[in-house]
C-alpha cells in the first residue's frame, strides 16, 4: 500500500512539472501577443501608465485602487484581480532607474485581460487574489534614478517609513496580509553567475528575516519558488541565474517583509548579451512570473526540495563589456602585456528619455578571473595612440561624406570640426569630434580614463578601439553606440 501510496505521488508531481512545463512553453511562445507595446523602452514615466491603468480601472475584471501618492504628487495605483485565498503582492520601481519588471507586470495584465489560457487563468484566480503595485517611485523613474525625491533608498526605509512610498508599500503589504510578495528590481548588467563568464540575467533572493538566517515555513516557501523559476530560465537563458548572498539588512523592505509573515521573493533583472533595452529579459520575466503564479495556485511548488535553492550560483561582479586580452602596451622603451577591461557608461539626455555612452577603463593588468560581454585576445597586438586629423572641418556634416575607417586606418581617431552644434551630445560616426582648440592629453592606459587606441599588428592597424566600443576596421563597426565629443 505505502508502495501504491510512494508511486501515485510520484506520478502526481510529474503530472503536475508537465503541466508547468507546458503553460511556461506556451507563455514563452505567445508572449508577442501580451506584450504592452507602448512601453518599449527602459526610461518610461509614470504618464505613460496612467492610460493603461484607466483602461483597467473600467475593466469589470479588475479592482483599480488610488493608494497614495510620492513626495511630488503622483498616484500610485494598486491593480487587483481573482478571488481566492491565497495573496500575491507584486511591486516593481521602488528604484526609479529599475523598470523592467514594470514592462513586465503591464505583460502580465494584458495576458489576464485576454480571452486566452481560460483554464489556467481560472485555476490561478479562483486560489489566489493577484495584486499589483507598479512603479512605486515615479518621481525617481521621472529622472531614472535610484533614489525618490527626498533621496531615500525605499528599499532601506522599512523601519522609519520616512518617504511616503514607503508608508504606502507598509500599508498594503499589511492590509493584504499577502501570503507572497513579488519585490521587482534591476541589477548591474556587469553580474555575473559565479565563476562563469555568463552574466546574471536574473537572480533571485529569499531574503532571511534575522541575523541567524534561519529558514522557516515563510522563508521556505520564497526558496521553493525560486527553485521552480531558476528551472523556467534555465530553458532560455541556461546559466545565466545568480543568487544574493543573503546576509540580514534590518532596514530592508525584502527582509522586513519576510519577517511579517509574506514570503518574500527578490527578483532582479540583470544583463543579457545584445538587449540594451533589457526587452528580452522582460520576456523571461513575465513567463517565469506567471508560472511561479500558476504554481502558487497548483500548490505544487511545496514538494520541491529546499536544498535546491543553495545549488544557484551566488551573484558575482567580474562583467566587462569589453574586455581586451594580452595586448601590447609600450609605456617607457618597454613593451608589457596586459589585459584592459571597459564598461560603457550610460549618461542621460536632459529629458531623461534617452542616453549615450561615455566608456571608461575600469581596470587593467591580469584579468584572467574576469569576462566580458565581448572579449578579444590581442595576443600579436599592440596598442598605439590615436591622433588627431590635421584638417580642420567646417561642419560637422562633412564626416558624412568621408570614409571614416580609412582614417582609423589611417591612424586617426579624433577629427577637428569648427562649428559643433551647441545641442549635438554625441558623435554618431566612430571617432571623436573634437573643437577647433581642443587639445588632446598624453596617451596613456590608466584606469578612469575613455578607452580609445588602435591596435597594430606587423606595421598594419587592424582594429580600433574607440569610446569602448572595438571595431574591425577592415569590416567596419558593428553595434557601435557613438564616440564623444569634445569642445
Amino acid at each position: 500500500m505505502n508502495l501504491k501510496l510512494a508511486f501515485l505521488a510520484l506520478f502526481a508531481g510529474i503530472f503536475c512539472t508537465a503541466q508547468e512545463n507546458d503553460i511556461t512553453e506556451s507563455l514563452y511562445g505567445t508572449y508577442d501577443k501580451y506584450r504592452e507595446a507602448s512601453l518599449d523602452k527602459r526610461r518610461i514615466k509614470h504618464r505613460q501608465l496612467q492610460p493603461l491603468i484607466a483602461e483597467y480601472r473600467q475593466s469589470p475584471k479588475f479592482k483599480v485602487q488610488t493608494v497614495g501618492e510620492s513626495i511630488e504628487g503622483r498616484k500610485l495605483s494598486l491593480i487587483s484581480i481573482g478571488s481566492g485565498k491565497t495573496e500575491v503582492f507584486l511591486w516593481s520601481q521602488m528604484h526609479g532607474d529599475e523598470p523592467t519588471a514594470t514592462q513586465a507586470i503591464f505583460d502580465i495584465l494584458n495576458f489576464l485581460d485576454s480571452d486566452d489560457f481560460n483554464d489556467e487563468k481560472r485555476a490561478i484566480l479562483e486560489s489566489c487574489t493577484l495584486h499589483f503595485l507598479p512603479m512605486l517611485n515615479p518621481d525617481g523613474a521621472e529622472v531614472f534614478q535610484r533614489r525618490n525625491r527626498l533621496g531615500v533608498d525605499i528599499n532601506r526605509d522599512a523601519l522609519q517609513l520616512q518617504s511616503p512610498e514607503s508608508r504606502v508599500l507598509k500599508r498594503i503589504r499589511d492590509s493584504l496580509d499577502a501570503d507572497f510578495g513579488f519585490n521587482l528590481h534591476d541589477q548591474s548588467t556587469y553580474y555575473n553567475a559565479e565563476r562563469t563568464q555568463k552574466p546574471a540575467t536574473i537572480s533571485y533572493l529569499a531574503p532571511a528575516y534575522n541575523y541567524e538566517k534561519e529558514v522557516n515555513e515563510v522563508r521556505g516557501n520564497a526558496m521553493k519558488v525560486i527553485v521552480f523559476m531558476n528551472g523556467i530560465i534555465q530553458k532560455y537563458a541556461p546559466g545565466q541565474v545568480g543568487r544574493y548572498n543573503d546576509d540580514f539588512e534590518p532596514r530592508a523592505f525584502g527582509d522586513n517583509i519576510q519577517k511579517w509573515g509574506t514570503s518574500a521573493i527578490l527578483i532582479e533583472s540583470g544583463g543579457y548579451p545584445n538587449d540594451v533595452e533589457k526587452q528580452e529579459i522582460r520576456k523571461l520575466n513575465y513567463v517565469s512570473i506567471l508560472s511561479a503564479i500558476y504554481t502558487i495556485a497548483k500548490g505544487n511548488y511545496k514538494d520541491i526540495p529546499l536544498e535546491e535553492y543553495e545549488k544557484i550560483p551566488e551573484n558575482d561582479r567580474k562583467l566587462f563589456d569589453l574586455k581586451i586580452e594580452n595586448a601590447t602596451y609600450p609605456l617607457l622603451g618597454h613593451d608589457y602585456v596586459i589585459d584592459i577591461g571597459m564598461n560603457r557608461l550610460e549618461v542621460d539626455e536632459e529629458d531623461h528619455n534617452n542616453f549615450w555612452y561615455s566608456s571608461r577603463i575600469l581596470d587593467q593588468g591580469d584579468l584572467s578571473t574576469y569576462y566580458g560581454y565581448e572579449t578579444f585576445d590581442a595576443s600579436g597586438y599592440t596598442i598605439v595612440p590615436g591622433k588627431v586629423h590635421p584638417e580642420t572641418m567646417k561642419s560637422v556634416d562633412v564626416l558624412n561624406k568621408l570614409k571614416i575607417e580609412s582614417l582609423l586606418k589611417s591612424g586617426y581617431t579624433y577629427i577637428r570640426v569648427a562649428d559643433i552644434p551647441k545641442d549635438m551630445l554625441k558623435s554618431p560616426f566612430p571617432i571623436h569630434i573634437i573643437g577647433s582648440k581642443f587639445e588632446i592629453p598624453e596617451f596613456n592606459i590608466e584606469v578612469g580614463i575613455n578607452p580609445t587606441f588602435l591596435l597594430e599588428k606587423d606595421g598594419n592597424i587592424e582594429y580600433a578601439v574607440i569610446n569602448g566600443f572595438l571595431i574591425d576596421i577592415d569590416k567596419g563597426p558593428a553595434d557601435f553606440g557613438n564616440a564623444m565629443i569634445y569642445r
